[in-house]
């Protein structure tokens, strides 16, 4: 999350009237992120009792056809039960408008608190949602190709090219070879639904060790199931300075088999399938670091971080869920 374009405080009201749900009262841009502007909005909501809801504007890496898929996608778990928030629709029955050429969509607001060091038991309560959302979004009838695949990844740290991706770290060069390794690897006949693919700790809300919210799915695609939950463990399962926490590891990893058990062959490439990743994070994250103006209110994010984490799973192999 980011704030890109500026919007008055008129052109808010305007685009908040489109919607049943009161008069805008505030609205706060979110700094976090890169990828679109957010505002946190409160108006007076239908009964006068404020409401509070998340404004997007959508600003990269995103293709608005897609926009049908992710926002009913939340319609669709939320009414299976899943923790995630509902797309508010305006008064003609869209689930996006457009602003300034830009598309924008109005999500409903849930209460929690991403975790900043997560216990084994939220890791745990995190795998056990994720395996329900698996689950709870087989039937649903859209599908999206993985737009950040692995070779995906390995043609963006083509196009950031060695001499670029070594002025962020001398190291980092190296991983485009790695990239192009996990780009052949076959996950099609892995089994299949709709997936988060981006399920770090601060996309997920909660209230004690309670998942109470999960957030931002706009990299959501139709994939293999154990590749979310690879980006999910490799999000969730590392300490500050990238040191592995097993106990995290093994508490996320149970808790999505207490929903979901893992098949054999999912298993024997949850450590190939975790590499590649990290790869798309180092990817994006270098494609950001190179690219991102400098006067936008964002924080660039170290692309390092997943180039160290990639070579954890390459040391534990395939015996990492054995």
């Amino acid at each position: 999350m980011a704030v890109y374009t500026h919007l008055g405080a008129e052109d808010l009201a305007r685009l908040i009237a489109q919607y049943d749900v009161g008069d805008l009262v505030s609205a706060k841009g979110i700094a976090e992120g890169v990828s679109n502007s957010n505002w946190l909005v409160e108006t007076t909501g239908r009964d006068g009792g404020g409401t509070r809801f998340i404004l997007t504007l959508y600003e990269r890496r995103i293709d608005y056809a897609d926009l049908p898929y992710f926002l009913d996608l939340l319609d669709h778990l939320a009414g299976k039960g899943c923790p995630v928030p509902r797309t508010m629709h305006d008064r003609e029955g869209a689930s996006f408008r457009m602003v300034e050429g830009k598309a924008a969509a109005l999500i409903e607001f849930l209460p929690g608190v991403s975790p900043t060091r997560p216990t084994p038991t939220q890791a745990r309560a995190v795998g056990e949602v994720l395996a329900r959302l698996h689950l709870a979004a087989e039937d649903f009838p859209r599908t999206r190709a993985n737009a950040m695949d692995f070779a995906a990844t390995a043609a963006i740290l083509e196009a950031c090219g060695t001499e670029r991706l070594a002025t962020i770290d001398p190291a980092l060069p190296a991983m485009l070879d790695h990239a192009r390794t996990a780009a052949a690897l076959d996950l099609t006949e892995l089994p299949q639904s709709q997936t988060h693919t981006d399920l770090f700790p601060d996309n997920v809300l909660m209230l004690g060790d309670r998942v109470t919210g999960l957030i931002d799915f706009y990299f959501a695609c139709t994939g293999p199931m154990v590749l979310d939950l690879a980006v999910t463990h490799a999000a969730w399962c590392f300490d500050a300075a990238n040191a592995y926490r097993p106990d995290c590891g093994a508490a996320l990893v149970q808790g999505y088999q207490s929903v979901r058990p893992l098949e054999a062959a999912e298993r024997a490439l949850f450590a190939d399938v975790a590499k590649g990743a990290c790869l798309r994070f180092v990817a994006s994250r270098a494609e950001d670091w190179l690219d991102t103006p400098d006067d936008a209110l964002v924080t660039r994010k170290d692309p390092m971080q997943f180039a160290r984490r990639w070579q954890f799973y390459d040391q534990a192999g395939a015996g990492l869920l054995a």
